[in-house]
């Protein structure tokens, strides 16, 4: 219990450093112009995705941080349910690219592929979600990104501060509940349980990429380079299907849509990567 508690501190207090900082830049940038003025570099980018100029500097602190950093960012901007579907799917994938392809290079697998596979894997994810035929609210609303205005400078600052606290307090809750749920998971469910391929997919699914390519790390000289390759490349697609699309849940976006996605294609690009790498051989 000790140990979950000291988890989950650690945790709140990681959020709290990320969220309300990157939340309160994020509304002073808006406030003086800045993240309209340098958001066109994204454009190309942001306009595959659907989404407005405005939610780049999101994407570039998930691609580069974490889905907190990413989220603070995104906060501010009125975002439609269907908007952070786009974001939660994208992000889902394509996110804290130096830290978790640092230990997918553990697995003999190098940068250059963790990062073409998650960034174009989650562009093609949605891509995907675009052309479904599904209703999520604010799909069909064309609309720029309604950015906060405010009276004052220091009346953006206690909104801000007021916001970022608020939305802290959610995802703390919502991941102490998590830590709970993944706590017993580890201790229970996956209790002596020994290695394998298909274990270590089902640990990376539930409980994070860290854990699935824990799994393999420790006895990886046991399994072939197409085997790991194969599992890398599935959990790079479709890992912590719980926890990281809740994040977004609480702010509309469709968790279903998330993890079935994110599912499908993991199959097709881990089932592609080993075709290509027989193909390869040597040279991948």
């Amino acid at each position: 219990m000790n140990q979950i508690i000291n988890s989950s501190l650690k945790t709140a207090l990681l959020i709290i450093k990320l969220v309300i900082p990157f939340y309160l830049l994020a509304d002073i940038l808006i406030y003086f112009g800045i993240l309209q003025q340098i958001s066109f570099i994204f454009e190309p980018f942001t306009s595959i995705m659907g989404l407005s100029t405005q939610v780049s500097l999101s994407i570039a602190a998930g691609i580069l941080f974490n889905l907190y950093a990413a989220i603070a960012f995104a906060a501010p901007l009125g975002l439609t349910p269907y908007e952070w579907t786009i974001l939660g799917l994208f992000l889902g994938i394509a996110h804290a690219l130096p830290v978790e392809n640092s230990i997918m290079k553990k697995l003999s697998i190098p940068h250059w592929y963790s990062t073409l596979l998650r960034l174009g894997g989650g562009t093609v994810a949605v891509i995907i979600l675009r052309t479904l035929p599904i209703h999520i609210e604010g799909k069909t609303l064309e609309k720029e990104t309604t950015l906060p205005h405010y009276a004052s400078f220091w009346e953006m600052i206690g909104s801000s501060l007021y916001n970022a606290s608020v939305l802290a307090i959610k995802i703390i809750i919502l991941i102490t509940i998590v830590i709970f749920i993944m706590h017993f998971i580890r201790t229970k469910l996956f209790k002596n349980k020994n290695l394998s391929v298909s274990f270590s997919i089902i640990t990376g699914i539930i409980l994070g990429i860290t854990y699935g390519a824990g799994v393999l790390i420790a006895e990886k000289d046991k399994l072939t380079k197409q085997e790991l390759l194969y599992v890398g490349t599935f959990l790079m697609i479709a890992h912590s299907l719980i926890e990281d699309p809740l994040l977004f849940v609480l702010f509309g976006a469709d968790f279903w849509v998330l993890v079935g996605i994110r599912l499908v294609l993991a199959i097709i690009f881990s089932y592609s990567a080993v075709k290509l790498y027989k193909i390869l051989g040597k040279e991948f």
